[in-house]
């Protein structure tokens, strides 16, 4: 018997949508296989009519003052709490993750995130007014960009969605978002949640594929598009943008480097290494998924984590023993499958290395050892529940290493030792070094790589200012 799938719309000008020319595309829950939703597939028309409704809400919403936009957000991050559970449900369909771990781990951190850009909208900084030419008095002012186009990804569909607006909304622009076509149906949700309290046409948004998101970054009304996705589809979004010189914002791919030391303590890092690397079946841009380890405890670290591989769970969404759920979709699971295929005869598989059942798209808990640094596994991203190990002799070697690969967006350091922790952090070229911990996020920190990680900040006044411009203002004192 066929069980009648969920409708998805979108939501544009205050108002819930299908597509101007009626396509569809299914939405598919990774922990089943099973189809569960139809969403748009957008075209030009609905790209149009967000952005013709983005365009007009702009000026009204810039003019409002911080303090009235900081009330919206806030009213938005008291529904989310209250809505808390819708939310966890739809993201859980969307992603296939653990109920518990979405619950503790994600609807705290989002309401963080939106109080914090609530308050960053009372904040904005500048020069102060000064004579900086004689009988001329300047002053420098803070001002939105305008539309945002937003594309966000589906690892993390419902967080990345509030990591694009909440800033977006606090500096004072509109927003047109679309979630990845595999993880609408939370961003779905939150433009409900989000309809009662903002201005008609502030926040709107298409569902559809890679040509939606296309239609919207070359779309002449956006003055800014922000993605978070993969190398490709962010080298895609600059060249179109530049095409009319947008304002681009990029958060890309990461292969985080992960130095354990020989001083360490391997047990607890062990541990933690091991939840970092395997969350969310490691679809994370900064999951500690490329491990380098100092010779002198390599063989015992390794034995270590092969045996904390096994011990980690993935599985269904409401089984409350479960570290992470499936990996997306079908091509991801290709991709992690085909990495553990293509390892060269150097390389050994300690623990994982293959599917877990034969619906939705499960992938063990894996770790692989005896690499080099130009294999594919350690200069291309995974971004599956895949740890690589390497051996290294010194300091030196261990920077070589991990500065080697084209990303640069997070990375970590093990030591007991401060002066080698903080020479570390120094010589590692990436935007995050933790000590002695991986992947914790703040509000108030900012969240971005270098090379090919991207450029821009998500989070912390860094992240509010890149939606920001800047215009310079002077006034005679004798007129």
């Amino acid at each position: 018997m066929s069980t009648e799938l969920r409708r998805l719309r979108n939501y544009i000008d205050g108002e819930f949508r299908d597509a101007a020319d009626g396509r569809t595309t299914e939405v598919v829950n990774p922990a089943t296989g099973e189809a569960y939703a139809t969403a748009p597939l957008s075209g030009q028309a609905d790209v149009d009519a967000a952005m013709a409704a983005a365009a007009a809400a702009f000026p009204a919403w810039r003019d409002q003052t911080p303090a009235e936009r900081q009330k919206a957000l806030l009213k938005i991050a008291d529904a989310f709490e209250e809505r808390a559970e819708e939310l966890i449900a739809a993201e859980v369909e969307n992603t296939g993750k653990p109920i518990g771990l979405t619950r503790s781990e994600e609807i705290p951190p989002m309401v963080d995130q939106i109080r914090f850009f609530a308050g960053a909208a009372r904040m904005l900084e500048g020069r102060s007014a000064g004579e900086y030419m004689e009988g001329m008095t300047s002053i420098v002012r803070r001002e939105p960009v305008g539309v945002c186009a937003q594309v966000a990804p589906w690892n993390y569909p419902m967080m990345m969605a509030v990591w694009k607006f909440a800033p977006a909304l606090a500096a004072g622009n509109t927003v047109v978002l679309k979630p990845s076509d595999t993880t609408p149906a939370s961003t779905v949700l939150i433009a409900d949640i989000i309809g009662g309290i903002l201005p008609t046409g502030v926040f709107n948004v298409i569902c559809g594929d890679r040509d939606t998101g296309r239609a919207m970054v070359e779309h002449p009304t956006p003055a800014m598009a922000s993605i978070t996705g993969s190398v490709r589809a962010g080298m895609s979004v600059a060249e179109s943008a530049s095409k009319d010189l947008k304002r681009v914002h990029l958060e890309l791919g990461g292969k985080a480097p992960v130095v354990v030391f020989a001083d360490t303590d391997i047990a607890k890092a062990v541990e933690d290494i091991s939840v970092a690397g395997y969350f969310n079946a490691g679809q994370d841009c900064t999951a500690a998924t490329r491990v380098l380890v100092q010779e002198g405890i390599h063989d015992e670290f390794v034995a270590a984590l092969a045996k904390a591989a096994a011990e980690t769970k993935t599985g269904m969404p409401d089984d409350e023993d479960v570290l992470y759920g499936p990996l997306n979709n079908p091509n991801q699971l290709q991709q992690v499958t085909g990495f553990i295929e293509r390892l060269p005869a150097h390389a050994k598989v300690e623990a994982g290395g293959h599917r877990v059942g034969d619906k939705g798209f499960f992938y063990a808990p894996t770790v692989v050892s005896g690499l080099k640094q130009d294999d594919e596994i350690i200069q291309n991203e995974v971004f599956g529940p895949v740890i690589t190990v390497q051996s290294f002799t010194d300091e030196a070697q261990a920077v070589e290493w991990a500065n080697g690969v084209d990303f640069a967006l997070a990375s970590s350091v093990w030591t007991k030792d401060h002066g080698r922790a903080m020479r570390m952090s120094k010589a590692l070229d990436f935007g995050c070094v933790w000590i002695n911990t991986h992947i914790p996020l703040v509000a108030e920190m900012p969240h971005g790589g270098f090379k090919k990680s991207g450029y821009g900040k998500d989070l912390s006044g860094y992240g509010f200012e890149d939606y920001t411009r800047i215009k310079h203002v002077m006034t005679s004192l004798d007129a």
